[in-house]
Order: C-alpha cells, then structure tokens, then sequence
C-alpha cells in the first residue's frame, strides 16, 4: 500500500536522536520486548506465532528502504528487490525453518538497532521517524526520561 504525500506527513515526525537514545531502549528490557511483542503480535496476521515470509514482506516493503533515495522514489528491478527482501528474510530466520519466531523477530530486530545506534555515534541527528517504528518509541521514552528528571 502507498501512501499520498499528505498522510504520509501525518504519520511522521522529525525528531532528535543518537545512539545513546536507541541503545538505552534496547537495554531496557521491559520497554524494548513489549514493543517487539506487539509489533509480531501485528505482524503475525494468521495468528499462528510465526511470521511468515509474505507476513514479514509487508513489513518490510512498508519501510521503502529500497524504492527511494532521500525520500524520492526509484526504480528498483522487481528481481532484485525480492532477492533483498528474501535475504533480508533469511537474517530473520535465524533456525532456517521458514518462519521466524517471536524470540528471532526480536533478536534481529535488536541487533539491527544496535548496528544502527553504531552507525549514528554520539553526536545527535534529527531523522523524519514513522510514528509506529521503534527508534519514535525510543525516543518517546528518552523525552518521558528527561521529563520525568525535570519534575522531580
């Protein structure tokens, strides 16, 4: 599905982050795993507690990593988009079996944060973040953090 210019706006904001902010979600136990939980639990739409690669596709298509450059759209040959997506899939599926569990979907899911809290250093940088993605969630609970810091 592809959004129009206007409700794409409407799920995203630009925001501050650095690696510290997505590291320090990652970390928290309670905040990172119920996140995780409920994005599967979305994602796994037959309900059987494996995501299936046309269940994780979608996901992954939603991004548009591959489909645009900067925020504009690009021709991207079909076979090498699914060659992506399918060894993208393959990373997820960390026992081979086809599917990818709860614990694999937050294993990878960690370890891309991580590469990419790496990739960012200290030095923050403002990012336009989906409203439902994990690094808006890491940044919520850092502002709540700072917040909850100034009342007290």
């Amino acid at each position: 599905m592809r959004l129009s210019a206007g409700e794409a706006e409407e799920k995203m904001s630009v925001e501050v982050l650095d690696s510290t902010t997505i590291v320090s979600f990652v970390e928290d136990e309670e905040a990172f795993n119920g996140s995780i939980h409920d994005r599967f639990a979305r994602l796994d739409t037959d309900r059987d507690g494996f995501l299936s690669y046309a269940e994780l596709l979608k996901e992954l298509q939603s991004l548009r990593v591959f489909e645009t450059h900067f925020g504009i759209d690009v021709k991207t040959e079909p076979d090498e988009l699914a060659r992506v997506y399918g060894s993208l899939f393959v990373q997820f599926d960390h026992d081979s079996n086809g599917a990818v569990d709860l614990e694999e979907f937050k294993a990878e899911t960690k370890q891309m944060m991580l590469a990419m809290a790496n990739g960012l250093g200290c030095l923050p940088v403002q990012m336009a973040l989906e409203e439902d993605s994990f690094l808006k969630k890491a940044v919520e609970r850092e502002s709540a953090k700072v917040l909850a810091a100034q009342v007290i």
